[in-house]
């Protein structure tokens, strides 16, 4: 895949703990293969969620088993309740049974929440109130959201191939502060009578130090361009950020550093997507762009995500919706999920080379020409989510037996 999936593991973090013992849970494909008694083993916690979110999970569950045991990775999973599913079955977004099985793991690989049943819901029993709430409790702060063009789908963006060929960004977002969770928050009543709501958008100077040291990292394995962007002309908590940034930037002499207000971001993402290398800003604004950016490679569907905190397991997510309208139809693109799974070897384990052995796989598999409906042009093969994995395993499954040949 793209340099922006195959970037060494940050320096700056800590990894999750590691177990050994008990056998790993594969897939039927895998039943031929043993792992030796002294495999590295660890335990994943598998959200499947809502919409096509169980179908993409599953699919990228057999991939990373498979790559793990390619590589003498023992894989224990168990699977919990979370979003719209959980607050079906408990009544809640998040319970507690998930956030302590999430804690106590590895490693987390989510599927997709929510859904137009729960659009309606108070605040506090929204599906995605769950998300922020799994984000506090593992203590991610760091999201890692790559959108490289593939050369295989550079004809699916809605960009002049000029424009996106060749296009691959890391946007670090922020995901512990800011807006979402800045107090004082809520409804009121203004000076009119009229009802208010109001939000506030606050950061202390270690929560931008932190994340401003995970970008540089980032761009130091990367192409050595880091882009702060923030609205340091309006808002003072940017105006804050912006100094902290180019403060720590004497400590990072070989990374050249720019900074961009989000508006101007916006629109130069669009204009000339190449000049960005490593983006590094807030947490409202990371949402936005880290989307904007994706529909530059052509689907949402293809891109991954990994948050990550300084110690405890990462949070592995693909950055599409639960798709409601397609759940259960067998239309997914399973194809972010399975790349977030080979973030999470990477990021989440330090299993690099399983997690190349599946990008790699992903890489032939477009290659040979398999595509879902979002990404199908005229001359290519369309398939569904099981079929598409299915493509995939195939292809890992290769790889052992080219590595025996050789």
């Amino acid at each position: 895949m793209a340099a922006a999936l195959q970037a060494t593991p940050l320096k700056t973090l800590a990894f999750s703990r590691r177990r050994a013992g008990g056998a790993a849970l594969r897939p039927r494909q895998m039943a031929a293969l043993r792992c030796s008694a002294s495999a590295r083993s660890y335990n994943i916690t598998l959200l499947p969620g809502d919409g096509i979110g169980p179908e993409v999970v599953a699919v990228a569950k057999d991939v990373l088993s498979l790559a793990g045991a390619l590589e003498g990775v023992e894989l224990r999973f168990q699977e919990k309740l979370m979003g719209g599913s959980a607050l079906d079955a408990t009544g809640v977004p998040l319970p507690d049974e998930t956030l302590a099985a999430a804690r106590d793991s590895d490693a987390v690989l989510l599927g997709a929440i929510g859904g137009y049943k729960w659009d309606n819901n108070e605040k506090h029993l929204k599906p995605e109130t769950g998300l922020l709430q799994l984000r506090a409790g593992l203590r991610v702060f760091a999201n890692l959201r790559p959108a490289a063009v593939l050369l295989q789908l550079v004809d699916a963006s809605t960009l002049k191939k000029e424009v996106a060929e060749g296009v691959d960004i890391m946007v670090v977002r922020e995901l512990t502060g800011g807006i979402y969770f800045g107090k004082p928050r809520g409804f009121g009543t203004n000076d009119n009578g009229e009802e208010t709501g109001f939000n506030t958008e606050v950061y202390a100077a270690s929560e931008i130090d932190r994340i401003a040291r995970v970008a540089f990292e980032v761009a130091r394995k990367r192409r050595g361009k880091l882009c702060s962007v923030d609205k340091a002309n309006v808002l003072e908590a940017s105006m804050l950020w912006r100094r902290r940034v180019t403060a720590l930037a004497s400590e990072f002499a070989d990374i050249e550093l720019s900074h961009m207000y989000v508006d101007n971001a916006a629109m130069q993402l669009v204009r000339n997507p190449k000049q960005f290398d490593t983006i590094v800003t807030n947490n409202i604004f990371g949402d936005i762009l880290s989307d904007e950016a994706s529909m530059i490679t052509g689907s949402i569907g293809m891109l991954p995500s990994a948050s990550v905190g300084e110690s405890g397991p990462g949070l592995f997510e693909p950055i599409h919706g639960s798709a409601p309208d397609i759940a259960g139809q067998d239309k997914a693109n399973p194809l972010a999920t399975i790349l977030s799974a080979a973030m999470l070897l990477r990021y989440g384990l330090g299993e690099e080379n399983a997690a190349k052995r599946i990008e790699a796989a992903v890489t032939e598999t477009l290659n040979q020409g398999f595509r879902t409906g979002d990404i199908y042009s005229p001359g290519t093969t369309l398939v569904g989510c099981k079929r598409m994995g299915e493509e995939v395993l195939k292809t890992v499954e290769s790889q052992k037996a080219v590595a025996a040949i050789n």
